[in-house]
């Protein structure tokens, strides 16, 4: 029988950060880009706010 091994988050220090996704519209070429970042959940406003 295969063991099953399962990791578990023991600091807790995982939840405080946010992956977040934005499209912007590349003034270049005219086609939409992805514009991917991780940030701290208190700075999620600021990324989407600025251009």
């Amino acid at each position: 029988m295969a063991k099953k091994v399962v990791a578990t988050l023991k600091t807790g220090t995982g939840k405080n950060r946010t992956k977040c996704i934005k499209m912007v519209k590349s003034e270049k070429t005219g086609a939409y880009v992805f514009k991917t970042e991780i940030v701290p959940n208190e700075q999620v406003k600021e990324f989407f706010s600025k251009k």
